[in-house]
């Protein structure tokens, strides 16, 4: 599986020939976007910053687009989808936690979650056995730096990649700090499930591509 980084929370996830986007950057956003094809586009926020998936499709290769909570499967990926309130962009939205099972790698996308308290039991209980969290740390409407890994731990997480960070000051120095000795820092995020074997909370920071 290999996991590349395009800013904001923009992620492209790939194994095999298929490919996931996550909150793929519109063209009205502020933000600087990417473009691929991808199969399968999630987007937890309905704003530009989140919810770009024309940016996803190239030639006759659309993606199947996911952006609110429920459950999916999707040519053998399975999605779960569960809502929670938050503030982004100074308005009230929904904001999506999304499940992903791909190839027996559980990958959790917390989006714009807003704190800890927003994830209910029955939620919490719903992610499952999380391998690898991708969780906002830049404060604001959104977790912290400090609250990001707690919730980290308090999740049993393999793995957590730290995202949303680049227009908060200190923000990733924080987080690493919090993720201590086990924090790597890297182009991309290559693996396969048994590299996450007796990992626990641990930091990969995958550079802005």
């Amino acid at each position: 599986m290999i996991v590349t980084y395009y800013g904001k929370q923009f992620f492209k996830v790939q194994l095999g020939e298929r490919t996931i986007a996550y909150n793929p950057i519109g063209k009205d956003s502020k933000e600087k976007g990417s473009r691929f094809g991808a199969d399968i586009v999630l987007s937890s926020v309905r704003h530009p910053d989140f919810n770009g998936a024309d940016q996803c499709a190239y030639g006759e290769r659309q993606p199947f687009v996911i952006s609110g909570p429920g459950e999916y499967e999707v040519g053998g990926i399975f999605i779960k989808g569960f809502g929670t309130d938050t503030v982004y962009d100074k308005e009230k939205k929904v904001n999506t936690v999304f499940s992903v099972m791909f190839e027996g790698i559980n990958l959790c996308f917390l989006g714009s979650l807003a704190s800890a308290d927003a994830l209910s039991r029955e939620v919490k209980e719903g992610l499952g056995e999380i391998d690898v969290l991708f969780a906002p740390i830049s404060g604001a409407d959104m977790l912290s730096a400090s609250e990001a890994y707690k919730l980290t731990l308090a999740l049993e997480t393999k793995v957590v990649v730290p995202m949303d960070y680049e227009h908060t000051k200190g923000a990733l120095e924080t987080f690493i700090k919090e993720g201590g000795v086990e924090a790597e820092t890297m182009e991309k995020f290559t693996f396969k499930k048994k590299d996450l074997d007796g990992k626990e909370g641990a930091v990969i920071v995958v550079k802005s591509s």
